[in-house]
């Protein structure tokens, strides 16, 4: 399709989430940014997440890895399972049992000022690199397919579409944030299904397959083995199911942008209704996922398409050279529905963390609506300089080395959510940001060196485990003693 059709698309595209927002947005005020009146439908949450979830890296990343984990990524999706059991009975009745906005609320309450401001800025760090790691893929997409045709006369800038991009995100977040974030992110989620399951049905047209067919192929084909017991592979499976677990935990469980959703419902019976729904849905989702890529290489192969040179590239290629105009327009539409269903989002989140662990909007200033947008402006413009950085650096391996670091901030919430929870010692407030320090550290240490230490490991997922252990051991060597007028009073 012509760069200008595709534009018009994305106009069109664009112009409904503006609707929704316009729709979302009346009657709206500070409470309707920060948890939607915790009036948000749990049906519609859970369906929303699953774009959230997924994001523009994901969305090409998870086909292409099946030619080398084959289908071990499921391992990992298992073990989400058990991480949103986890939240569900414990995450969420704490959460609610404190009234929360902003979950880092509760790290002020167990440990005090110095292990609060530490949590909230591991998470708007993390955020910040994330978001914007997701959301130069998806310009870098928009510059090739539609800007830079399109505007043949002049090289059209690579910031003006970083920025457009941004600006779009701002626009129909600004107003009611998080109520508008979970009908854009169901109508998000609809396109980036609708984008995968179109190109299955057009592999298994041109490939004169059946229904049953289909599945034949999919179950013969070794891409499809599930399991892996090489211990030594970051593809093993208690390192993918473990990890799965904690990170499932860390990434949705002790993450403001994702939990911001769940608590916009209105109480914890609807809360633990979507996290449920959402792992029935999260499950047949990845299968799709994976199934698609199985399919890909099969493929390639049918129609003689020469080896891609990473396997990211392998759905992109395809998609927008090898299928029809239609397929390519919904490819770059469920790109860009699974890059805003996480971007948009994060922006909110990004305000809503600022606002009330930083500035206390809700104890001091619950009402000033000027400086939230003023806030969201500045988060939006933060994301628009990191994305020109990244631009700049013009090294995939560099970027995903620094998307990689931003992970390992997630290891120091892991072990301060569930020391507090799990036990009742009281710590050593200052020392928390040194001990997190430590803790990532030691940790990156461990990621950098082991493959050296043992010949053929690669470290995989069980990092976050490690992070969070060691946080947790450090915090627990730092427990304060029980002054006697403290053991007097609990006695008496």
């Amino acid at each position: 399709m012509s760069p200008i059709t595709n534009l018009l698309v994305l106009i069109g595209y664009f112009g409904i989430l503006m609707l929704i927002s316009y729709v979302s947005g009346k009657n709206s005020d500070q409470a309707s940014f920060y948890h939607g009146n915790r009036k948000s439908p749990w049906f519609l949450v859970a369906f929303g997440m699953i774009g959230a979830s997924l994001s523009g890296v994901t969305f090409i990343s998870i086909p292409g890895w099946v030619q080398n984990t084959h289908f071990g990524y499921m391992q990992t999706v298992f073990g989400y399972m058990v991480g949103y059991l986890i939240i569900s009975q414990v995450l969420l009745p704490l959460y609610y049992r404190l009234n929360l906005t902003s979950i880092y609320t509760y790290l002020e309450t167990r440990y005090g000022q110095s292990g609060y401001k530490t949590g909230a800025a591991y998470f708007l760090i993390s955020r910040i690199v994330g978001a914007s790691f997701r959301l130069f893929l998806v310009a870098t997409v928009l510059h090739m397919a539609i800007f830079e045709p399109l505007f043949t006369s002049f090289e059209f800038p690579y910031w003006a579409t970083v920025a457009i991009t941004i600006l779009l995100i701002f626009t129909y977040t600004t107003k009611s944030g998080i109520k508008t974030v979970v009908y854009t992110d169901v109508f998000q989620t609809t396109f980036l299904i609708l984008a995968v399951v179109l190109t299955i049905v057009f592999i298994a047209s041109s490939m004169n397959l059946g229904f049953g067919d289909l599945l034949d192929n999919l179950v013969n084909d070794p891409n499809t083995q599930i399991f892996h017991n090489d211990w030594k592979s970051n593809n093993f499976f208690w390192k993918q199911f473990v990890g799965g677990a904690f990170i499932a935990l860390v990434m949705t469980g002790l993450d403001q942008d994702m939990m911001q959703k769940n608590l916009s419902i209105k109480d914890i019976s609807g809360a633990q209704k979507n996290i449920y729904a959402q792992m029935a849905m999260f499950l047949v989702v990845n299968v799709v996922f994976l199934s698609l890529g199985a399919l890909l290489y099969q493929y390639q192969e049918f129609i003689g398409i020469g080896a891609v040179e990473k396997s990211d590239q392998l759905f992109p290629t395809i998609a927008l050279e090898h299928a029809t105009p239609f397929i390519g327009l919904f490819f770059i539409l469920g790109l860009v529905a699974a890059a805003y269903s996480s971007a948009d989002s994060a922006l909110t989140a990004l305000t809503t963390s600022f606002c009330v662990d930083f500035l206390g909007f809700e104890s001091k200033r619950p009402t000033d609506v000027k400086i939230r947008r003023m806030v969201h402006l500045g988060f939006a413009f933060i994301l628009f300089i990191t994305i020109l950085i990244f631009n700049l650096i013009n090294n995939e391996a560099v970027i995903k080395q620094l998307f990689t670091a931003a992970g390992f901030t997630y290891g120091p919430l892991l072990g301060l959510f569930f020391f507090g929870i799990l036990t009742k010692w009281r710590v050593y407030d200052k020392r928390i940001p040194a001990i997190t320090i430590l803790s990532i550290a030691v940790t990156w240490l461990y990621y950098t060196f082991s493959p050296d230490w043992i010949e053929g490991y690669k470290p995989g997922f069980e990092l976050i485990v490690i992070n969070g252990g060691i946080t947790f051991l450090l915090l627990a060597l730092n427990k304060k003693q029980i002054e006697e007028t403290e053991i007097l009073d609990n006695t008496l």
